[in-house]
């Protein structure tokens, strides 16, 4: 069962703007991952459902977490069934993220009040999503449409909190034009977790990384 309530991922979503989101088969390259994005400030972090057997590797990190890191909201990214989000919620999935609007997904993650961000890429998406209880957006792929989409939509709708994923890096002038525009957080995944930093095994650059990016959010958050 999720630890944290849909309003409490929501609030941690605005207040670091950031969710990493990565996807490794290998239990122990996750532990160095999810241990370096804590140690570099991130408190959210999303896994990627995309490999076989996924949710047994999810269920190890979330095991780790909750002994060693329990300040870390773990959830889940890539879902596309609610049956395959029941499954995560079962394993302790603190939030679900998916790349389509599926309305079967938003009624089980309702039903347990755990947050759900669906991929949208239009406004009437975005309003579907929002009368079915979507607290925070997702605009996918956020690198097609690009922060001028969301300047067009926080026009008419002030109300609505997006997170692009897709077209996010962690710089100083990226992030300023995501922010900007209007996103309430941002994913970032293959900009932030490269595979180079995989292979090398180089946590302590993620780690920089990670605490550099969330510097830069917090600045223009606090400029605005």
């Amino acid at each position: 069962m999720a630890r944290y309530s849909r309003i409490e991922v929501a609030l941690t979503m605005a207040e670091t703007g950031m969710v990493p989101l990565f996807y490794h088969s290998d239990v122990e390259v996750g532990k160095q991952i999810i241990t370096a994005c804590y140690k570099g400030g991130a408190r959210l972090l999303e896994f990627t459902n995309r490999g076989d057997f996924a949710h047994e590797v999810f269920r190890e990190l979330n095991l780790f977490c909750l002994e060693h890191y329990p300040k870390m909201i773990l959830g889940v990214g890539s879902v596309t069934d609610g049956a395959t989000a029941s499954l995560y919620m079962q394993l302790g999935a603190n939030f679900v993220v998916t790349p389509v609007l599926r309305e079967d997904i938003a009624t089980v993650c309702n039903r347990k009040k755990v947050l759900w961000s669906p991929g949208c890429a239009t406004l009437s998406e975005i309003c579907r999503a929002e009368e079915l209880g979507c607290e925070i957006v997702k605009l996918f792929p956020g690198g097609i449409y690009g922060p001028d989409f969301v300047k067009a939509i926080k026009g008419p709708q002030p109300w609505t909190s997006i997170m692009p994923t897709g077209g996010v890096a962690p710089t100083q002038e990226n992030l300023q034009a995501w922010f900007s525009a209007g996103v309430t957080c941002v994913g970032m995944g293959s900009k932030l977790i490269s595979k180079e930093i995989i292979q090398n095994g180089d946590y302590t650059l993620l780690e920089e990384k990670t605490k550099s990016a969330l510097s830069i959010i917090e600045s223009i958050k606090n400029n605005k």
